[in-house]
This record gives C-alpha cells, sequence and structure tokens, in this order.
C-alpha cells in the first residue's frame, strides 16, 4: 500500500503533508491551472476531506519503476457518487512532486467543484497558516 494511500485512509494529515515535496504541483480536476507548492496542495487535499463523504480507495496501480501510482477511488459529493483517480509521481527521495486528480461524471464533477469552491476561503487561510 502506498505510503499516500495510508495517510489518507488513516485521515492523517501530518503524513499527508509530509509525503509532498515543496515543490510539488496540484492540478485540480475542476481548476484551469494547477496549484504549485506543499502549503497549497496540503490545504486543498484537507479541504477536500472535508467535501468528500464516504471516501474509500478502491484500487492501485504502481508503475514498473515505483514512481508513478494510480489510486482509484469513489466517494460522494453533494449527494452524489464521484469515481475518481489520484495520480501521482515521486521524486528522487520518495516525495509526492506531481499529484493529479481525474473524476466522473460530469454531475459530480461539478457539485466538486461548487463544494471546493465554498472551501476556498478556508483553504487559503490554511495554507497560509501552514
Amino acid at each position: 500500500m502506498h505510503p499516500f494511500r495510508k495517510a489518507v485512509e488513516a485521515g492523517d494529515h501530518d503524513a499527508i503533508r509530509a509525503l509532498l515535496a515543496e515543490d510539488v504541483v496540484f492540478t485540480s480536476p475542476v481548476a484551469f491551472r494547477p496549484y504549485p507548492g506543499k502549503a497549497i496542495t496540503a490545504a486543498i487535499l484537507k479541504g477536500v476531506s472535508r467535501v468528500f463523504e464516504d471516501f474509500r480507495y478502491v484500487r492501485e496501480i504502481a508503475g514498473a519503476d515505483c514512481r508513478d501510482h494510480a489510486l482509484v477511488f469513489t466517494a460522494r459529493v453533494g449527494g452524489l457518487e464521484i469515481n475518481g483517480c489520484d495520480f501521482l509521481h515521486t521524486d528522487e527521495n520518495g516525495l509526492i512532486d506531481d499529484f493529479m486528480v481525474m473524476v466522473r461524471p460530469l454531475s459530480a464533477a461539478q457539485a466538486l467543484s461548487e463544494a471546493m469552491g465554498a472551501q476556498f476561503e478556508q483553504i487559503k487561510r490554511d495554507a497560509e497558516g501552514a
């Protein structure tokens, strides 16, 4: 089991943050531009944990070099079932330096966008306090 998956399933935000490289780039399924940096990425992930209900990983796929991972998940947001995948790439130190999320269906992605938009002031405060 990937350490990130283990930290998420334990709800351990400190461990999640510790697994992120300082220069990590987070690519959201609902934002046009990626978010660079550990502080904002950790804050976004914390915000997602407030938005998703019944989150669970259902599959984990690792690349041959063990630096690329795909973590397939299901959850609910705004009463809708959402399926998605966290695509992680780790640097030479084993820290996540690239984090991209994809979700489906469109109706659930729209609900996620609205829910995360409502969280964004808190996310900015979390990132600034990091």
